[in-house]
């Protein structure tokens, strides 16, 4: 800790970063988890991948899906994409067209092809079957 600001040269931040009330929070949070929401969002993040790769292999554009989890990330190559320069080589422009198209579609999704996708509780069946609707047809115009 001798390194860690202000005594060493190390500066550590984070957003609410030892907030007594943030934690307080987290942990009431944690508390209420069962095994039950880690298997919903292992789901959830399966078909969501699913339903993007499934969306892209229909209107054959090529895009790889890395999901570990409930966290993802649509790359559009069908390369595999297993580190940073498999990843720079993904379409990113293509990517930037696709991202605009789901935003009209009222689906946000991270703006850059190199951020990840979270899948949270909040994202249920119901919620899934919308964005089945709004990637119907988001990979086509190129």
């Amino acid at each position: 800790m001798e390194l860690v600001a202000p005594a060493g040269p190390v500066y550590q931040a984070g957003t609410l970063s030892g907030n007594p009330l943030t934690v307080a929070a987290g942990q009431a949070t944690l508390d209420q988890l069962d095994d039950g929401v880690y298997q919903r969002l292992e789901a959830a993040g399966q078909r969501m991948a699913d339903l993007i790769g499934g969306a892209a292999a229909e209107a054959v554009v090529p895009v790889t899906v890395n999901r570990v989890g409930s966290m993802l990330t649509p790359f559009f190559t069908g390369s595999p994409v297993t580190d940073y320069d498999s990843a720079k080589a993904s379409d990113t422009a293509r990517f930037g067209r696709w991202f605009h198209r789901m935003l009209d579609h009222g689906v946000s999704l991270p703006p850059s092809q190199f951020e990840a996708l979270f899948v949270s509780a909040a994202h249920t069946p119901g919620v899934l079957d919308e964005l089945a609707v709004a990637l119907t047809g988001s990979f086509s115009g190129g």
